[in-house]
């Protein structure tokens, strides 16, 4: 049995949502489906105003945009994470700086933080990798002694929380993915940026409608619109909405079938002697969406020989992020401050095991299997 790394989510709904948007007299955006499901996020996120965009990319250019980012400014955020999350401030004209992340959760080392502020120091961009949340209470309050804006990546986060609370609502802004690997889906691409400072609601619409104010026109707030700020094409198509819509209303079937393989593999894996491996840790006060479950190996070496084993096996397992400050575009528009005591090591030891809804416990069996084998 070939056993994939990811199949993106069906529902079996997306198919009829999608005809219908097609034969819809609105197909360009914020149509039918988009405003349902806005509607839905702002509803189960308590926050104050949700946005639908093609991209998470685009969601996080938009907030780089809101929070006034100028050439010379400084954004803090970890070396370990995908690009999007340092070039939407580089395209703004701003110096990425990296710090080191926690071994346990892969996310930022919120203790190394505040050693790595300066007077230009603008944002804090915490990532919540696999879903796991960052200790957003220690990084809001350095945010806030320093007067610092927060922008949350969830990207890898719907369907998580931290101490209650959902990913992306705690930061002044956040982001949310629906690129195929994630645990919900547009069809591909999406995204979402959640808007929890109200300074930002009227001016996030502007921005996304290229700079006018056409939102306001819609609504019937002005006779007539026009070009008022700087902004771009950051509406989704109505196709993509519909395609999300059928999954945000399986959204619990989709997360709770996600859970089950995740903790599947942990049982199967938690007992056996230490030392072979690190498994994934999740803080009590966090609650995970199971976007990803991973192994940490001895090193670069072993993880090269257990992704190979499991090749041979006819199962797609993948490392993930080659950390930004290495990188030809990081050595240019970065810089690491402090010691690279964890990030690079750790990301050289992380290696992702194949989950995605519907994996059938025939396949979760042959997994376990593949991964005992090769630690027999």
């Amino acid at each position: 049995m070939k056993i994939v790394f990811n199949k993106p989510p069906l529902t079996g709904n997306e198919q009829q949502y999608v005809l219908q948007a097609m034969h819809s007299s609105k197909i360009s955006g914020d149509g039918f489906f988009g405003k349902k499901c806005q509607a839905w996020f702002e509803k189960n996120l308590a926050c104050p105003k949700t946005l639908l965009t093609p991209s998470c990319t685009a969601a996080l250019e938009m907030a780089a945009i809101l929070i006034d980012i100028q050439p010379g400014d400084e954004v803090i955020m970890p070396s370990y994470t995908f690009v999007s999350t340092a070039n939407a401030f580089v395209l703004r004209g701003a110096r990425i700086v990296f710090v080191d992340i926690r071994p346990d959760t892969m996310n930022i080392d919120e203790a190394k933080i505040e050693a790595a502020i300066t007077a230009r120091t603008k944002a804090i961009v915490p990532v919540h990798y696999a879903g796991v949340g960052c200790e957003m209470d220690a990084i809001m309050q350095i945010a806030n002694r320093h007067g610092l804006f927060v922008v949350e990546d969830a990207a890898q986060g719907m369907m998580s929380t931290y101490e209650g609370k959902p990913l992306g609502t705690i930061g002044h802004l956040g982001a949310f993915s629906f690129h195929e690997t994630k645990n919900y889906t547009s069809g591909g691409e999406g995204g979402l940026l959640i808007i929890n400072d109200e300074r930002f609601l009227q001016r996030s619409e502007i921005i996304r409608e290229k700079g006018t104010n056409r939102s306001l026109f819609f609504r019937g707030e002005v006779d007539k619109y026009t070009w008022v700020d700087i902004g771009s094409s950051y509406l989704p198509s109505e196709l993509q909405s519909a395609f999300l819509w059928g999954q945000l209303e399986k959204s619990d079937d989709i997360n709770q079938n996600r859970l089950a393989t995740w903790d599947a593999y942990h049982q199967a894996f938690k007992n056996l002697p230490l030392g072979l491996f690190d498994l994934p840790f999740v803080p009590e006060h966090c609650q995970h969406n199971a976007h990803m479950y991973y192994l940490k190996l001895k090193d670069l070496e072993q993880r090269t020989q257990f992704i190979e084993h499991l090749k041979a096996y006819d199962i797609g397992c993948v490392f993930h992020y080659i950390p930004l400050h290495s990188a030809p575009a990081g050595l240019n528009f970065a810089e690491f401050n402090g010691v690279d005591q964890h990030t690079t090591i750790e990301s050289e030891r992380l290696v992702r095991l194949p989950i995605y809804f519907g994996m059938g416990v025939d396949e979760q069996t042959q997994v376990i299997k593949a991964v005992l084998e090769f630690f027999a």
